[in-house]
């Protein structure tokens, strides 16, 4: 068995997880499992949690997928947002351990190159992809399909409590950007919502040096309107593709891998989403990492909040 391996979705997996309704017309009744030539949105799942276990942090992001595309499944289809132009794809299946942190992210390493090979026909067709679950080291092959597909860098916004640019040490959920920049993949990158106490002087000389803009939470708390100043800055800095991350670990008593009680909450992480999709920039993707919720109540609170996402996100590109 691979240690890793792609699972399609077929309609009978999407009926089954679908509740029907006399007089109600749910998304997971409308949208199909494969692209055609309708096709504006795909959604793709990765259930592993090894990215965040080679990164030293927490198990769980694992548990993420299936639950939430559920919950989107079962919202309704209407006037805001139908199925008709989104394809569920299937979900990466980790089925492997590991005994050493560098095992790890050796495996890490062989995850990035099945995501990127899964995603780079997409970009290609000009369908912008949906990622869900899994760690943030995912990013990495995301921006790498993008850029290897468009032949150009791409600029990414990230709203997270930490930069991830740590050192190219082997590959993990806290260095995909650092990796992106290194292998010219990742051109201008943007980190909103930075957490002081827990990005080391180190990750911070490197935004500085390679003259990426980062903003910390704490700022927001004094000046509220600062994150509407810096969202509007990303928005007309540039007519090119964004990509746009969304960590969970970002969002304040959310189950993720990395949890905090002081944050974001959901509704300004919508927000962040939802003006970022809806601007004149085409929103390259959407990345929605590190939810890890270890059991039923923590399930159903992560896997809503991200249905709401996905939802803001579709119904704002539109």
């Amino acid at each position: 068995m691979n240690n890793f391996e792609f699972i399609a979705f077929d309609a009978t997996n999407i009926a089954k997880l679908t509740s029907q309704r006399e007089g109600e017309l749910k998304l997971g009744e409308e949208l199909s499992h494969q692209a055609t030539e309708n096709t504006q949105f795909v959604i793709l799942g990765i259930c592993e949690d090894i990215g965040p276990q080679a990164n030293l942090g927490n198990p769980g992001a694992a548990n993420t997928f299936i639950p939430s595309i559920t919950k989107f499944f079962n919202m309704q289809s209407n006037r805001l947002c139908n199925g008709k132009d989104t394809a569920v794809i299937g979900y990466i299946q980790q089925n492997c351990s590991f005994t050493t942190v560098e095992n790890a992210r050796v495996l890490v390493a062989e995850l990035d190159e099945l995501v990127s090979t899964i995603l780079q026909p997409y970009f290609e067709q000009g369908i912008t992809p949906i990622v869900v679950g899994g760690g943030h080291n995912n990013a990495y092959p995301i921006i790498q399909a993008y850029s290897k597909s468009k032949k150009q860098p791409l600029e990414v916004v990230n709203l997270d409590p930490h930069a991830d640019c740590r050192p190219l040490e082997g590959r993990h959920s806290g260095n995909p950007f650092s990796y992106a920049k290194r292998d010219g993949y990742l051109g201008h990158y943007t980190v909103l919502g930075l957490h002081g106490a827990y990005n080391s002087e180190n990750m911070l000389k490197y935004l500085n040096e390679q003259e990426f803009y980062y903003s910390y939470f704490a700022e927001y708390m004094v000046r509220p309107d600062k994150f509407n100043s810096d969202l509007q800055t990303i928005i007309i800095r540039s007519d090119e593709d964004l990509g746009i991350e969304l960590d969970l670990d970002s969002i304040k008593d959310m189950p993720s891998s990395a949890f905090t009680p002081s944050g974001f909450e959901l509704e300004v992480a919508r927000k962040y989403v939802m003006k970022l999709a809806s601007s004149k920039r085409k929103a390259a993707y959407l990345h929605l990492p590190e939810g890890a919720p270890i059991n039923e109540s923590e399930v159903k609170f992560v896997s809503k909040s991200i249905a709401y996402l996905i939802h803001d996100f579709i119904a704002s590109s539109r």
